[in-house]
């Protein structure tokens, strides 16, 4: 059915051509209510701001202005199938309630002044494109459905060229087909001016009344920073877990033994002995474990020598074979050190883990652009998602707080590339 509609041939009675049609013949009523109310709202308030009137009527007009945008955002979505994302809400200052703290929101705010803009500039718009869609489609529909009531006319409808009812009369067969092609021609032309004039308002109403360049990029760092935040407090738990479960439980085993050992050296010398070296061995692996808790929170290795070491140390405790090459001339910021790392260390872990792998490559290298790309392949199994939940889709956000990017490509039976490119900064 879609392809029947989006037919060349049928292009004047497609539904996409009434639904922009309709969006533009409206555009006039609305356009021409919304811009008598910015002039009139703007004048008076300007007028009254000598008075303590004028501030709170002008950010009524903006709240007024600011709906009337979410109304055109709406009126885009259903007609013009333009999925326009909502604008960044309003915002009070830290510590601001009541209505002062929300005027001066509403006065701060660029959405309200976009949309007042917009309720401004989109008036003459609206009038040109009501004239000429309605203009085009009265003459074109007009014209093919002439023959069905020309013979109501009280005279024959034509051009009389003498002025006494004599010349081009358009009664006769061929006069009704050229009229009919004539009204043809022009619903042809007038669904291509609605459409290239459906696309200017998608322009408006996106460039005006959607979210700006600004107030994205604060909703992802708002994003970013509630990831990084959540990420440090899952590691700061993980941490703890293991200090509490591990290293800890040990060196409380190891106190009890102790203990008992020196109650037992007067009575049970061999005894005494006995449990100091499993008290012995105790400690070693407390030591074993407080050395990977250390190199899970900061490798030594990273700090000391760099990248390019680190990750040959992380490679080199793969269960599967990795050759490593690393091409980095100078050491990018200590910060983007340890997140490719910990990208790495946890993409070998997979490796190990889930692949299947007999080999695997681990490379790294900075790019013209001034991005650090990290990448690891193995020729395992594959079916690498990070939609599926797992520990890729966390990975995924540690990238992107920090504008970073993970790329995957893993087809059901390998092998599996995983791409992580991260911002150059020097340290």
């Amino acid at each position: 059915m879609s392809r029947i509609s989006d037919s060349p041939w049928l292009l004047p009675v497609a539904a996409r051509t009434w639904r922009e049609g309709l969006h533009l013949l409206l555009n006039l009523p609305l356009a021409l209510a919304a811009s008598v109310f910015a002039v009139g709202g703007f004048s008076v308030s300007g007028a009254l701001l000598i008075t303590l009137v004028g501030v709170p009527l002008l950010a009524f007009v903006l709240l007024v202005l600011r709906g009337y945008g979410a109304l055109e955002r709406l009126r885009a979505r259903l007609l013009l199938h333009s999925e326009v994302a909502e604008p960044e809400p309003l915002r009070l200052r830290p510590g601001g309630s009541g209505p002062v703290a929300w005027v001066g929101a509403m006065l701060r705010s660029g959405v309200s002044w976009r949309a007042a803009g917009y309720a401004l500039l989109h008036a003459p718009w609206a009038v040109f494109t009501f004239c000429t869609v309605l203009t085009l489609w009265a003459f074109g529909w007009g014209a093919v459905t002439y023959p069905i009531w020309y013979r109501w006319l009280s005279e024959p409808a034509g051009i009389h060229l003498d002025g006494e009812g004599n010349g081009w009369l358009w009664d006769s067969p061929p006069d009704l087909v050229l009229v009919c092609l004539g009204g043809v021609l022009c619903l042809y032309v007038a669904a291509l001016v609605i459409r290239g004039m459906a696309h200017v308002d998608r322009l408006l109403v996106s460039g005006l009344l959607g979210p700006s360049a600004a107030g994205e990029r604060v909703l992802q760092l708002e994003s970013d920073r509630s990831t990084v935040v959540d990420t440090s407090a899952a590691d700061l738990r993980r941490i703890e877990r293991d200090l509490h479960d591990g290293a800890q439980a040990r060196l409380v085993s190891l106190a009890m033994e102790l203990g008992m050992a020196k109650e037992k050296l007067a009575t049970d010398p061999q005894a005494a002995a006995r449990m100091v070296d499993e008290a012995h061995g105790e400690v070693k692996l407390a030591l074993a474990e407080l050395r990977d808790l250390a190199r899970g929170i900061h490798p030594a290795i990273l700090t000391d020598r760099g990248l390019g070491p680190a990750l040959s140390a992380v490679a080199s405790r793969c269960t599967v074979p990795v050759a490593v090459e690393v091409e980095l001339p100078v050491r990018p910021a200590q910060a983007i050190e340890g997140i490719a790392y910990f990208t790495a260390s946890e993409l070998l872990q997979n490796v190990s883990k889930h692949s299947g792998a007999t080999r695997a490559r681990l490379e790294a290298w900075r790019t013209g652009q001034d991005r650090l790309l990290l990448q690891v392949w193995d020729d395992g199994r594959g079916g690498a998602d990070a939609a599926a939940g797992s520990g890729l889709a966390g990975l995924a956000e540690r990238l992107a707080a920090v504008d970073g990017l993970l790329a995957i490509v893993s087809p059901a039976g390998g092998p599996t590339t995983v791409t992580a490119e991260l911002p150059w900064r020097d340290r």
